[in-house]
């Protein structure tokens, strides 16, 4: 018990602590400034994202934060490009869906695996892009973005509390045990408020409110896939957390994770549809 509510008072310091700073970040920097804070926080993102593909030498993994660096100045340099990045960010976290739920046993793996750092790109780019593509929009940028980190946190809390106190059947059993197809539907549950609410403070009539709802659901879902393939990957190389770098969090990719994944979703879906 002791134990538990250590690590509890850790978790709670390191989300008081961070959160105002995102928070900051969101609403009062520039979206040029922005974007090197988000870079930042992908490249911590890219540093864990080696150890989870067996790269155990620093100079490698630092190898990688710099092509990663380098793919986001060339999305940064050519912003033509962010829009085909979200669309191929989507299509892969929808295979990795179908990958997931088809998933029935977990093999351990040993050693580098140069495909899962070019799907590191696949996951830790589309995100920048969102961020960016949300982030400039005239007047509610900031208020998008800081929207889309509100509707994961929504999601993911009312998915865990509903489905600890209701949950039976298991939503994909070998990757991750603790959730269930309940807590699923109470993470669409928590969406939907979210999206009449983004309806709401966008002044949005009743057929855009109801391409909101379908957004906000649809970044929900996905969400779960983002968590569900970090799960995953640990299993396969048995690791608890990603790193020990945020106290009693784990690693910045195991906060991120749902983020990773929604952000393109919905970034696409509020520039096309909503806009």
């Amino acid at each position: 018990m002791a134990l538990a509510s250590s690590s509890l008072r850790r978790r709670a310091i390191t989300a008081f602590s961070l959160g105002p700073l995102v928070i900051a970040a969101v609403l009062f920097l520039p979206t040029s400034a922005f974007g090197l804070f988000f870079l930042l926080v992908l490249l911590l993102a890219a540093w864990e994202w080696g150890s989870l593909s067996g790269i155990t030498k620093a100079e490698h993994r630092l190898g990688y934060l710099g092509l990663v660096g380098l793919c986001v100045g060339i999305l940064w340099l050519f912003p033509s490009l962010q829009g085909p990045s979200l669309v191929l960010g989507s299509l892969w976290w929808l295979f990795q869906a179908v990958q997931i739920l088809m998933t029935r046993k977990i093999d351990l793996i040993e050693g580098p695996r140069a495909l899962q750092l070019v799907a590191g790109l696949l996951v830790l780019l589309p995100p920048w892009a969102a961020v960016m593509q949300l982030h400039r929009a005239p007047d509610v940028g900031p208020g998008l973005v800081l929207f889309l980190l509100i509707l994961i946190w929504t999601a993911d809390t009312a998915a865990y509390f509903v489905g600890r106190r209701w949950g039976r059947a298991k939503l994909a059993p070998a990757v991750s045990p603790g959730k269930t197809r309940v807590g699923v539907y109470g993470a669409l549950v928590g969406a939907a408020v979210c999206g009449l609410g983004l309806a709401w403070a966008l002044g949005l009539d009743g057929r855009h409110t109801l391409l909101a709802l379908i957004i906000c659901a649809a970044a929900a879902l996905i969400s779960v896939v983002g968590d569900l393939y970090e799960s995953l990957l640990k299993r396969q190389r048995s690791m608890k957390d990603s790193s020990q770098l945020l106290p009693g969090h784990g690693g910045l990719l195991d906060r991120i994770d749902s983020l990773t994944a929604a952000a393109p979703v919905f970034a696409l879906g509020v520039v096309w549809a909503l806009t």
